[in-house]
């Protein structure tokens, strides 16, 4: 079974930093890991991803405030999310490419449930 689980959300005011996790358990390899953010009203929107071999790319509305990085032996990602701004207010999902096993055909994405960031102005 798997299973994607986010945390360190929260409240922050303005200028504040947050550090968001997600850990994927159930799976046999990670390809793309991920940070999605939806807001009432809004279409889901990325935010940042990594490849398993480590590179990098966040949106320009984040870049240079915010940084993805994970630890492939631990299927673990994190958002490290400095000078936050009221604008970053939303639930931040966490997305993986992954396959169950090795007879599987091709990579799929897993979704997490979602955690809170709330930056207050």
């Amino acid at each position: 079974q798997v299973q994607v689980m986010e945390s360190g959300g929260g409240l922050v005011q303005a200028g504040g930093s947050l550090r968001l996790a997600c850990a994927a358990s159930g799976v046999w390899h990670i390809n793309d890991m991920g940070w999605y953010r939806q807001v009432p009203g809004k279409q889901r929107e990325r935010v940042a991803t990594i490849s398993n071999g480590g590179s990098a790319d966040v949106v320009s509305s984040v870049r240079g405030r915010f940084t993805i990085s994970r630890d492939n032996a631990r299927n673990t990602v994190w958002l490290q999310m400095n000078r936050l701004k009221p604008e970053d207010t939303g639930i931040y999902y966490c997305t993986v490419n992954a396959l169950l096993g090795v007879s599987m055909a091709r990579p799929e994405d897993y979704w997490g449930q979602g955690t809170q960031v709330t930056v207050s102005s």
